[in-house]
């Protein structure tokens, strides 16, 4: 009797074990179908193009420069009257540099259409203006009758200094420098982008802004 109860004891933990087995295999070759799939990871092209662009960061496309003679004065007053006068001549040699800020480029710039690339460029700007003192220098400096014009050489030069930039940003601007800009920025991220594999690619331009030039003056340090 014992014997039997044993050998009942053997082949019902033989059947448990055969369906353990059994359920194993069955959740292992069910379980790939319930398990989520992780695909390979996309990236939109337009992001490649907008960091190749932007790694470039600030375009320098055109320089305009210029040598210019500018006069400053400052007077020495009694009351209502003037009692001396102090005068500057400055010949000054000043630079403007305009192109476009390839930061402000996103990815709503950027069109591509099978082999066809379109890239929006923002409109060109001025982005410096400069005077080179090592290439200016002053030419006169008079204090006038017996000297009584105020000693105030380096206020006259500074003030010498922003005329001089005021004057080459206006004269750079009625020259067209900023549609310089624009067709020398087309040219240059033309070759920049050669590489990036599309048959056809069109840089789009767009006018300067009505203000730039006037925008250029008014942040410059008084």
């Amino acid at each position: 009797m014992i014997v039997l109860r044993g050998s009942a004891l053997v082949i019902a933990l033989l059947m448990l074990y055969g369906a353990i087995r059994a359920s194993s295999r069955f959740t292992s070759g069910i379980w790939p179908f319930f398990r989520p799939s992780v695909g390979e990871p996309e990236i939109d092209p337009r992001t490649l193009v907008v960091h190749q662009v932007q790694g470039v960061s600030e375009l320098t496309t055109a320089v305009f420069a210029m040598e210019s003679v500018v006069p400053a004065s400052r007077d020495r007053t009694l009351g209502n009257y003037v009692i001396g006068r102090t005068t500057l001549l400055y010949i000054a040699y000043g630079e403007v540099r305009a192109g476009v800020d390839l930061s402000d480029i996103g990815e709503e710039d950027v069109t591509i259409v099978g082999d066809r690339l379109e890239l929006r460029l923002p409109p060109p700007e001025i982005l410096d203006s400069k005077i080179d003192v090592m290439r200016s220098r002053v030419y006169d400096y008079d204090r006038g009758f017996l000297g009584l014009g105020p000693d105030s050489a380096p206020e006259l030069q500074e003030t010498a200094q922003r005329e001089t930039l005021v004057r080459i940003v206006n004269v750079a601007c009625d020259n067209g420098l900023l549609n310089d800009a624009n067709e020398r920025a087309e040219v240059a991220l033309t070759r920049l982008l050669d590489s990036v594999g599309y048959n056809e690619l069109e840089i789009q331009t767009q006018p300067p802004e009505t203000e730039a030039c006037e925008t250029a003056i008014a942040s410059m340090p008084r």
